[in-house]
């Protein structure tokens, strides 16, 4: 079956409340120092914050009397809200940064009294800091869930007039899971004139930004807003809402949003929508969700978005409007090959037009947070191997903010934690500098298949005698670092999934492990829910084991797999062929007779990331150790006569050529 995750649990061990990260001068490694504990911080009563103007400058001289990081610092990051640190909780999430006219960093989050679910009794709570995110007061509550849910902080600031608005979300507690469909969501809006020492009451704004069909989930944000300061809409303020409708027992279409203001915060308006309709059987192509936004050159929004189970392959998708978020220039497009679970991401653009995005890295479980970047806009962002890897713990929700004192510092806000993704929300500062320039083109290898850009190299793949020319060697480097071990990824195009039709994989494969999951090819997701397929050796288990997960239609995923006698780890090279053909899967190993297997119907690409990766799975956590040679892919099931023919003269078959044809007589040493 296809693998699943183990659960996850809620209740991390004591850990030092501050890390930091600096580049040692003579050995080029990481130091995690601890650093002193802020005093414990207990939540204030009624809407108002716990100090006002007069306590706020106070306040301020505190913390940067207390302010210990070293300012060479290249990483360095706190534990910001956790439960055990603050009465009355039982679970923080969902984080929301911005930085005010006066230089205060206000940090968001959702404060969940009974525990870490979506829909119970959940307050909204600020930390601030007046010292760039070196330390930060205490935590004050800015509107109070009373039994109810009170969410999805949105911030913005009017740096015309030093306000700071606040759009959130509100939904009738319902104790713990979710929030029932339809769900009774409410859009509110608040302001701060005092660097949010106190807050004005929320008031209801359904009426502006909620039309009545949007009558079921509804969401603001969550994360920071923007304020456009190029363009003819100079000045306007910009916040994303996403939202579905609700008719007939179901719900029927899902809809990805701008809202924005022109006069301060004062009256808002719906702008762009990018609607998408849902089938009758509940699939549906797209669905942008908490989508993340950032200001492009002259003026044009760049929108990226989660994408929550559409049929598009993607976890995250993108549009821009050039009319300062009036309409989409086109409907919202997906990114297959941007790995990420399914999870909120951030945006920050930095000054010199680098576009940064903060998310899991995982293509399936929220864990490994990576900062990414874009050099086209946001057009395509680096790989996984190429990312700034924050932390390898559980991840989920961020936000990111530059710090106001003009250094290029930048502080991520985010969830993560040792044993779970809702553990913690934590809060790092990193340079420019710990990012990394641009990197430069790593090793490639030809894909001979007609239309195909050359394959990315990644850690140490070295060459070696193949059974027809040359080959790859995997498992020669060292690098322990996720993302960056030995492999070959296939750049995305469109030939590349195979959907619901037949297809055929030949390879060349030699090892000799004795035990271990050794990842010969793997196309397409990963985990329990994702269509993809795989073979790998299995030395422990004496096979040679092959998956398929399908979905069709509205169905739940099926998976079928098969495997061989024996593990076929001698050191020789060996020949295998994966088939889908005529209902069934069958896989050969040496033109012996095919194991085979009824295959299960349905498109093995869709609803996920995909991705095409040689010697390592997709999320580079299982490597193989050994060779591989003349890898190709069909979209159609070779006869035996055609298969013959690969295997002994390496001879392509004639008709329809191959989605992917990689010799692997060059590979060199790849890298990041």
């Amino acid at each position: 079956m296809a693998e699943t995750p183990p659960p996850h649990h809620d209740h991390p061990a004591p850990r030092p409340r501050w890390r930091r990260r600096a580049l040692a001068a003579a050995a080029g490694c990481a130091l995690l120092l601890p650093l002193p504990a802020l005093p414990h911080a207990t939540a204030a009563p009624g809407v108002q914050g716990v100090q006002g103007v007069q306590g706020a400058h106070a306040e301020r001289a505190a913390g940067q009397a207390g302010a210990s990081f070293e300012e060479s610092a290249a990483f360095e990051e706190q534990v910001l809200f956790r439960a055990d640190l603050e009465e009355g909780y039982a679970c923080f999430r969902i984080p929301a940064v911005v930085s005010t006219v006066d230089g205060t960093l206000l940090a968001f989050a959702e404060g969940r009294r009974d525990n870490c679910d979506d829909a119970g009794d959940i307050d909204l709570v600020l930390k601030r800091s007046f010292d760039n995110g070196r330390t930060w007061g205490p935590l004050q509550l800015i509107a109070e869930g009373g039994g109810d849910t009170h969410g999805n902080p949105a911030p913005v600031v009017d740096a015309e007039t030093g306000r700071i608005l606040l759009a959130t979300t509100r939904n009738p507690g319902h104790g713990s899971g979710n929030c029932p469909i339809p769900c009774q969501r409410t859009p509110y809006l608040q302001h701060s004139d005092d660097d949010g020492a106190t807050w004005s009451q929320p008031r209801d704004v359904s009426e502006a930004l909620r039309p009545d069909d949007w009558n079921s989930w509804y969401a603001t944000g969550p994360l920071h807003g923007i304020q456009l300061t190029e363009g003819p809409h100079r000045g306007r303020l910009v916040v994303s809402v996403n939202a579905e409708s609700y008719a007939n027992g179901r719900v029927t279409h899902n809809h990805g949003a701008l809202a924005h203001s022109d006069d301060g915060g004062d009256t808002w308006r719906l702008g762009a929508v990018d609607t998408w309709p849902i089938a009758a059987d509940g699939t549906f192509r797209q669905k942008p969700s908490e989508m993340a936004i950032a200001e492009l050159d002259g003026g044009t929004i760049y929108v990226n978005s989660r994408e929550q189970d559409g049929t598009d392959l993607g976890h995250r998708n993108w549009a821009v409007s050039h009319d300062g978020g009036d309409t989409f220039a086109e409907p919202f497009r997906t990114q297959p090959d941007l790995y990420t679970p399914q999870v909120q991401g951030s945006l920050l653009r930095l000054p010199n037009d680098r576009l940064l995005l903060a998310a899991p890295a995982d293509p399936d479980r929220r864990r490994s947070m990576m900062v990414r970047s874009s050099w086209d806009g946001g057009v395509t962002f680096d790989s996984a191997d190429r990312g700034a890897l924050v932390t390898t713990d559980w991840a989920g929700y961020s936000d990111m903010v530059l710090m106001p004192d003009g250094s290029g510092t930048v502080g991520l806000m985010y969830e993560a934690g040792p044993v779970d993704a809702r553990d913690e929300i934590r809060f790092a500062r990193f340079t420019e500098d710990w990012l990394g320039p641009r990197a430069e083109a790593g090793a490639r290898t030809p894909d001979l298949a007609p239309g195909a850009e050359p394959a990315a190299v990644t850690g140490d793949v070295a060459a070696t005698t193949g059974r027809f020319g040359g080959a790859a060697a995997f498992g020669t480097g060292e690098s322990e670092q996720v993302g960056r071990g030995d492999g070959v990824r296939l750049p995305f195009r469109e030939r590349l999934p195979l959907g619901d039709g037949d297809f055929t994989v030949s390879l060349w494969f030699r090892y000799e492990a004795g035990r271990g999951d050794h990842p010969f090819v793997w196309l397409g997701g990963l985990g329990g829910r994702a269509p993809q397929v795989w073979v790998r050796g299995e030395p422990s288990s004496g096979r040679v084991r092959a998956l398929m997960t399908a979905v069709d239609g509205g169905s739940a995923p099926r998976s079928a797999e098969v495997a061989t006698r024996g593990a076929f780890n001698d050191g020789q090279w060996h020949h295998l062929a994966l088939t889908r053909g005529g209902g069934r899967l069958a896989l050969s190993v040496d033109g012996g007779e095919a194991v085979s297997v009824p295959h299960v119907p349905g498109s093995v690409s869709r609803n996920s990331t995909f991705g095409v990766h040689l010697g390592q799975r997709p999320d580079d956590r299982q490597r193989m150790a050994g060779a591989l040679d003349e890898v190709v892919v069909y979209d159609r099931a070779l006869s035996a006569r055609e298969l013959t023919a690969l295997r002994t003269r390496n001879a392509q078959p004639q008709g329809r050529p191959a989605v992917a044809r990689l010799p692997l007589d060059e590979t060199g040493t790849g890298g990041a």
